[in-house]
């Protein structure tokens, strides 16, 4: 190393005299060796297993042997190389078979030293800092790093990836340096955190803050691949596969992480619509467990035209919202009707699925006390009188609440067709006053668009409180359900 490095200040007539290739080639055959294997060259990088070391004042050995030293002992001393003699090493030791993850760690230890867009979270050791080059010798080094990489997946962490990508789009690297990288952590997109994924954009041509084609050509990356390695896809899905299956795990993991990255860019109120629905339908279906996500954007724009909103909602399955996120959808009268209907109607499948379950409790409950009550009245002659009222008053109680969800099932029936026949009507004037452009027929259209804006809020109105109602007699057959167990 002491060579090398003196070797700089006359570099054409090193390399006359071969000096500073023998140099090189003792440096490959030293960090492509195992460390365990000899043990002089590696004193002062390996500790001793006795605190006084291996030999004591007098000569005499104490018997310590050194402790098994890393693989990485060598990075920190060949990145004071300069980029050229350190650029010659790599290839000597690629030449010679070492593992391509080894090779990887040593070149993202030598970009930390001398790209300072990287050290944001890290701390390098003592005595390692250097004067940071100038943008144009970071373009230059981070292009030749990206070259230099191994291409397998894997042999470098997503967080230092994602550093190179961040810091080639401040730099303005190359576009096929960027597409490299790009590629490179699409193939581990699910090893990725939301943290690193929120880097800004540079355009000048655009006002949001965050990049998100660039998320999005990742994205793509990710699940070409993981089709062409026979992963998971749209037609390989059945009913049968969860999302916990060991073949939907990665795509089920980075469909939870877009959605995280959706739910943080949401607010940015300079983020364009298109840009959003397109990172959102680019998640497959299969792979989302929840659509909550997708309600925040509504949320964080009101300004969206009902064009926009419905747009938007089409990309939600109401059957995948939490319950709180169905409270949220049935009280909100920024989403469209449809999508208030529909939210409604999956509960009541809900309900009627819960009072499914309950009738079926009760049916053997009372199967199971018409069995005790005969074997009673077989071994004592006859059950007591409490115990007779009180199976007449759980079948009453029973039959109430049948009557009541069928009820509310009409009801609810009857709302939706109203709410229908509304729509149907209000379309057609809407059509006629764009169309006509007479004073009298504006005011009509106006007046009738009004009138049934406001029988649409009555409407909506009205399905909250039926909302409550179901709400109310759920909660009621489910305690009843806990208080008389089969």
């Amino acid at each position: 190393m002491r060579a090398l490095q003196t070797c700089n200040d006359f570099l054409p007539r090193a390399e006359n005299l071969q000096l500073s290739k023998r140099c090189i080639d003792s440096l490959a055959v030293k960090a492509s060796t195992d460390p365990n294997l000899f043990g002089w060259p590696m004193m002062e990088h390996c500790a001793m297993q006795s605190p006084g070391g291996s030999v004591l004042w007098n000569g005499i050995s104490t018997g310590a042997r050194p402790t098994n030293c890393r693989s990485d002992w060598w990075y920190e001393d060949v990145s004071s190389l300069t980029f050229p003699l350190y650029k010659r090493l790599i290839y000597l030791m690629k030449s010679r078979g070492i593992r391509q993850e080894t090779i990887a760690g040593s070149l993202t230890f030598y970009a930390k030293r001398y790209l300072p867009g990287l050290n944001r979270h890290q701390n390098l050791a003592h005595g390692t800092f250097v004067a940071a080059p100038s943008e144009e010798e970071q373009r230059h080094l981070l292009e030749e790093i990206d070259s230099l990489l191994p291409l397998q997946k894997g042999v470098a962490s997503t967080k230092i990836l994602l550093g190179l990508l961040r810091t080639a789009i401040i730099l303005q690297a190359r576009p096929s340096c960027i597409s490299n990288l790009e590629k490179r952590i699409g193939m581990q997109l699910d090893q990725a955190d939301l943290e690193d994924l929120l880097f800004p954009t540079c355009a000048y041509s655009t006002e949001a803050l965050y990049n998100v084609d660039c998320v999005k050509r990742m994205l793509d990356h990710f699940l070409a691949m993981n089709q062409a390695m026979g992963g998971a896809s749209p037609g390989s899905v059945n009913n049968e596969q969860s999302i916990g299956s060991p073949s939907l795990m990665p795509t089920s993991t980075v469909a939870k992480l877009i959605d995280d990255y959706l739910a943080e860019v949401a607010p940015d109120t300079n983020l364009k619509l298109p840009k959003f629905q397109m990172l959102a339908a680019a998640v497959p279906d299969y792979a989302r467990s929840m659509d909550d996500g997708l309600l925040i954007l509504i949320q964080a724009h009101p300004w969206l035209s009902e064009t926009q909103r419905e747009q938007l909602c089409r990309l939600m399955d109401c059957q995948k919202l939490s319950l709180e996120a169905c409270t949220h959808a049935a009280q909100n009268e920024r989403l469209p009707l449809r999508v208030v209907v529909q939210v409604l109607f999956f509960e009541q499948l809900q309900l009627r699925t819960s009072v499914a379950g309950c009738l079926l409790v009760s049916d053997n409950l009372d199967g199971s006390r018409l069995l005790s009550g005969i074997a009673c009245s077989g071994e004592a002659g006859g059950c007591t009188p409490a115990t007779v009222r009180e199976n007449k008053d759980l079948k009453v109680g029973m039959d109430y609440m049948r009557m009541r969800v069928s009820e509310l099932e009409k009801e609810c029936t009857t709302m939706k067709q109203e709410i229908k026949k509304l729509s149907l009507r209000w379309n057609p004037w809407s059509s006629i006053s764009k169309k006509l452009g007479f004073g009298m027929k504006m005011q009509l259209c106006s007046g009738q668009e009004d009138s049934t804006r406001d029988q649409q809020k009555s409407k909506v109105g009205k399905i909250h409180k039926l909302q409550a109602a179901i709400t109310k007699q759920k909660q009621l057959l489910l305690a009843d359900a806990s208080c008389h167990p089969s």
